[in-house]
């Protein structure tokens, strides 16, 4: 059976609706095992497909309603007017659009993925929001592009999905300084690793940070578990790696005008 989160703040939106899917439920097997969604795995791609159906047709939706595009951890945003043949999706982490019978749709496995709605102005938005592309301004790109079609940020909530959290994600003192250099005030969202020379990055509060200097209506990570640490419900790139495993799946989230 698939499991769908669902954001309180989204919830009592009377013309948007989200969900983010966990990997239970679906067809998927071995280091996909259940609803891996991620076309860009390896798994067998008329599984993808049929686990990205299955999660469309619980939204109520044919596959074909589902937008998706490359992600190249950047910052790079799609306005969206009509779904694209698979075989020709746009490169880019974010995807904005006013039109109604489009599910907007981005697949992670520790990235964090952030809802963002504007249910005045009836403007949508996802994003992709790994470090690099957090680091990069994928999330102002993405207000941007929704102010470009009529949203106001003091209008907008936001949503971010679960993600690896801070305790499962250790970097190295090269990763740190990069933020550093970026901004000081980023050695808040690091702390020491048991290992020497090693921290802990916070990747949830610092999407956060970036949300909050937006100015935005509200900011929720409700449903932001830890991907890295619950194998049964989320599927992991890091954990993955760590157990030696040669790839990951992942699953979807989405959001739409109901």
């Amino acid at each position: 059976m698939l499991e769908v989160l669902e954001d309180s703040t989204f919830k009592a939106l009377k013309k948007i609706r989200h969900g983010f899917f966990t990997r239970l439920g679906g067809v998927s097997t071995g280091f996909y095992l259940g609803l891996n969604c991620a076309d860009r795995s390896k798994d067998d791609p008329s599984n993808v497909k049929e686990n990205q159906r299955r999660a469309m047709a619980y939204l109520g939706f044919p596959l074909e309603a589902l937008a998706i595009v490359k992600n190249i951890h950047g910052n790079r945003v799609t306005v969206v007017d009509k779904v694209w043949d698979e075989n020709h999706r746009p490169i880019a982490d974010a995807m904005v659009t006013k039109k109604r019978q489009i599910v907007l749709g981005s697949y992670s496995a520790d990235c964090p993925i952030v809802l963002l709605a504007d249910d005045i102005e009836n403007v949508i938005g996802i994003a992709h929001a790994g470090w690099r592309g957090a680091k990069s301004g994928v999330l102002e790109a993405t207000v941007n592009n929704m102010m470009s079609l009529g949203a106001k940020p003091e209008h907008i909530v936001s949503a971010i999905s679960p993600c690896i959290a801070q305790d499962s994600y250790e970097v190295n003192a090269d990763f740190y300084q990069q933020f550093l250099e970026e901004d000081k005030f980023n050695q808040a969202f690091f702390k020491d690793s048991p290992k020497e020379n090693y921290y802990l990055f916070n990747l949830l509060d610092y999407v956060k940070h970036r949300l909050k200097k937006l100015n935005l209506k509200s900011i929720s990570s409700e449903v932001a578990f830890n991907t890295y640490e619950d194998e049964r419900r989320f599927f992991s790139c890091r954990r993955a790696f760590h157990k030696g495993e040669p790839d990951f799946g992942g699953h979807l989230s989405c959001i739409y005008f109901q």
